[in-house]
């Protein structure tokens, strides 16, 4: 038993010599070999996405605010009610609104009984007025025939001139009446307006998806500032993803690109989308954060859920009955741009290595192909790619042999020119896509 060990141990050692005696003579020689991974140069249906998170709300949301000032009497609905149009959702106490609707009827009524006043006493200014412009003309001839002193005249034309200034105040009195029909009238049609407002009816079908306040709460109305929201009544038939895009990828993106949108609430299936508006404005485009370039600068999209990815889960429910609530959370993924049959290279091939040729450029992307033996290095120009591959604008030659890995390898070791040559073979006689890279310490 003792022997055996010894001689396994004996064995053991040899291995680790003879290991460290090709190490050593692999370093001596001045050449490194390492195993490096391929793929070929295809073509690739490629389909270029931009990818954002957001939030599920309706396309179609009102926001039910008061616009008086009150209590809530009466509150019909609650979270989750299918309303209709012109359906009763709140009342607000409108007894201070009657009193004030009776006080401008009586303020409209005492106007008019102003402007009848008014008119009467423009009637008798006018007779007034007649009888005295009578007596002057009269006192006017006998004053140019020296029957009538100038004394006499003078008193009889100051008569004539009060009476013309009666005249005209009553004129002016019976306009102002007039006016002040005019105010009262509209002081009782803003009465009326205020009490029809304690009554809030809903502007369009749709659901209750929020009820901010409760029965007996008071709330204030439409003045100085925007009236208290007392619900949402949101149409839950058509639902969107608003989702913020970087403004890198806000160029790529279109009116009515189609879309993937992954639900968290629904992690075993994806729905379809449509682009439907995209902000022209950025979101941080206000205020002190439009002077900060350092802040994130994001665009609004708006996607559209089309009803054709999700109808067999409305299948045996209620008409009123959605899938998704308002505020769930999305990631959509955003095809910008289609490309089918295109030479194509994986992603992971392309590297980025010092261009000596161009000044103006001093780096250049590039992929090492197989030919003969040797990894020769080859400069290119790429255009849309997907999570995987990249399109090649650069002709290189379809079903090529293309280095993809390790990434340290491919990013600073690899050398164009190196002497590659096939690790080892399937059983059935093909590479098995590794080979073995010899680099030259020159």
């Amino acid at each position: 038993m003792n022997m055996s060990s010894s001689k396994r141990t004996l064995l053991i050692l040899v291995g680790v010599v003879v290991l460290l005696t090709g190490i050593s003579a692999l370093i001596g020689s001045g050449q490194d070999t390492a195993m490096v991974a391929t793929d070929k140069v295809k073509r690739n249906r490629l389909v270029e996405t931009v990818i954002a998170s957001g939030r599920i709300q309706p396309e179609v949301e009102v926001k039910i605010s008061a616009e008086v000032s009150g209590q809530l009497i009466e509150l019909p609905v609650k979270e989750g009610d299918r309303v209709e149009v012109g359906q009763l959702l709140a009342r607000i106490n409108p007894d201070i609104y009657e009193s004030r609707l009776s006080q401008t009827k009586a303020a409209l009524d005492n106007a008019k009984s102003s402007r009848a006043t008014a008119k009467a006493r423009l009637a008798q200014s006018k007779a007034a007025f007649s009888a005295a412009e009578l007596a002057f003309r009269r006192n006017q001839g006998l004053h140019e025939n020296g029957v009538m002193s100038a004394a006499d005249f003078e008193q009889a034309q100051v008569a004539f001139q009060g009476a013309e200034a009666d005249l005209e105040a009553a004129k002016q009195g019976v306009e102002s009446a007039g006016f002040n029909i005019l105010s009262a009238e509209a002081a009782v049609k803003e009465s009326e307006d205020n009490l029809r407002r304690t009554v809030l009816l809903s502007p369009q079908s749709g659901t209750v998806t929020a009820l901010v306040k409760e029965e007996g709460e008071g709330v204030q109305g439409i003045g100085s500032f925007q009236g208290e929201v007392i619900m949402n009544v949101s149409e839950l038939e058509a639902m969107e993803v608003d989702v913020e895009v970087n403004e890198s990828d806000i160029v790529k993106v279109e009116l009515g690109d189609t879309a993937r949108i992954e639900i968290d609430a629904y992690t075993d299936r994806d729905f379809i989308g449509l682009v439907t508006e995209i902000g022209n404005t950025a979101l941080n485009a206000s205020g002190a954060a439009r002077l900060s370039l350092e802040s994130v600068t994001n665009f609004s999209v708006k996607v559209r859920i089309l009803p054709q990815g999700h109808r067999d889960l409305l299948a045996d429910r209620d008409s009123s009955w959605t899938p998704f609530r308002p505020g769930m959370s999305a990631t959509v993924e955003i095809e910008t741009e289609v490309k089918n049959q295109v030479l194509s290279v994986p992603i992971k091939a392309v590297t980025t290595r010092p261009d000596t040729a161009n000044a103006k450029a001093p780096t250049q992307l590039c992929v090492f192909l197989i030919e003969n033996g040797k990894a020769l290095r080859h400069n290119i120009e790429t255009g849309i790619q997907d999570d995987a591959n990249i399109e090649l604008l650069t002709p290189l030659p379809e079903g090529a042999d293309i280095i993809t890995g390790p990434y340290d390898l491919l990013s600073r070791k690899l050398n164009d020119g190196d002497a590659v040559s096939i690790a080892n073979k399937r059983p059935d006689g093909q590479p098995d896509r590794r080979f073995s890279v010899t680099i030259s310490n020159n």
